[in-house]
């Protein structure tokens, strides 16, 4: 410790207590996850490209190796003493080592403009005890917590660090498993009221 440091009592690494990561280095899974998200048009100048079986295979397997990293640490941890957490990790694990085992042609997951505007949860309506289903994490831990809402449901409610990997390879919400990108509905065909009154008007 120098002794400017010393002198204004500015704490060093020593000192302060290393806090554990909450969720691992994704940088990997998202840079792969370039080669085969086609979901974003401006990006991809064929747009009738189809990815790589071999990249999007990494791509869910990478997110599974994640997920079983985050699931592997300790419950005191991860601020978590039932296994709630645990069944639902473990799920989505099989989920996308399936994918894995058998890659879909293409990616079925949100486009980001649907990752921005996901309803984001202020921090005044969350409780100490609101866990992320994920990661299992108290919200209110993280320094600079981010939280969004499912439109599935009220309280479905995730950090958006652990829940945006999982759209960007699914479109469905991992606890009730509902597709979260609804399919317009054809418009109706026009009323035959203006046709009878037409009809009508030259019989």
């Amino acid at each position: 410790m120098s002794g400017y440091e010393v002198e204004h009592n500015i704490p060093t690494k020593e000192d302060k207590p290393e806090q554990p990561a909450r969720r691992p280095d994704l940088s990997t899974f998202f840079s792969t996850l370039e080669l085969v998200d086609t979901s974003d048009p401006q990006a991809h100048h064929n747009v009738h490209a189809l990815p790589q079986p071999e990249n999007v295979a990494a791509a869910f397997r990478l997110l599974a190796n994640a997920f079983d990293m985050m699931r592997g640490r300790p419950a005191d941890e991860r601020g978590d003493s039932t296994t709630g957490g645990d069944d639902l990790l473990a799920s989505m694990i099989e989920q996308l080592r399936q994918h894995a085992d058998d890659p879909p042609s293409e990616l079925k997951g949100v486009p980001d403009s649907f990752l921005d505007e996901l309803e984001r949860v202020p921090n005044k309506s969350l409780k100490p005890s609101d866990t992320c289903p994920i990661c299992v994490n108290p919200f209110l831990e993280d320094q600079y917590p981010l939280v969004v809402e499912l439109p599935c449901h009220p309280d479905h409610r995730f950090d958006l660090d652990c829940i945006k990997p999982w759209l960007k390879l699914n479109s469905t919400c991992p606890l009730d498993r509902k597709e979260l990108l609804k399919k317009k509905k054809p418009s109706p065909p026009p009323a035959d009221d203006e046709e009878e009154d037409y009809d009508d008007m030259y019989a």
